[in-house]
């Protein structure tokens, strides 16, 4: 115990430094979530399927290039968060960012699906509002033979 706390006197400034920047990219992650939430249509969580950015962009090359480079940064910010899990950090926030950043088969089934939750929808809601911006719309259950309730 004694070595641990020697440790911690040894290395109060990088404690500190690590401790600050915590802070600082949480602050940074509400307002990069406050901004998505309030730029997202009305009905984005409504809509049946999304169709793929890069096939109505008008430059596709261009587009693909910024597509990896938000996939790459994704991934950056999953793998961040997984060490954040250990060291000082939001890691689980970071973790949601990144999976938010990255495309992968089924991500839109699951934003419907983590949309339908009260305390998910009810909290973007409550920022919208405080944006003066209409709430989102919440997508209808989806029964087992593929119809909406």
């Amino acid at each position: 115990m004694t070595a641990l706390t020697d440790w911690i006197h040894r290395n109060e400034q990088l404690l500190q430094l690590l401790g600050s920047l915590s802070l600082l990219l949480l602050a940074l992650t509400f307002a990069a979530l406050a901004l998505v939430v309030i730029t997202l249509p009305e009905n984005y969580f409504t809509r049946d399927h999304r169709a793929p950015s890069s096939l109505t962009h008008p430059h596709p090359l261009p587009w693909r290039g910024l597509s990896l480079l938000k996939n790459l940064l994704g991934v950056f910010f999953i793998f961040l968060g997984i060490a954040q899990l250990i060291l000082p950090g939001q890691g689980a926030l970071t973790i949601l960012i990144g999976l938010t950043m990255t495309n992968f088969p089924g991500k839109y089934r699951l934003e419907r699906r983590m949309m339908r939750q009260s305390v998910i929808h009810k909290s973007l809601n409550k920022i919208r509002t405080m944006a003066n911006k209409p709430p989102l719309k919440v997508p209808a259950q989806q029964t087992p033979k593929g119809k909406q309730r």
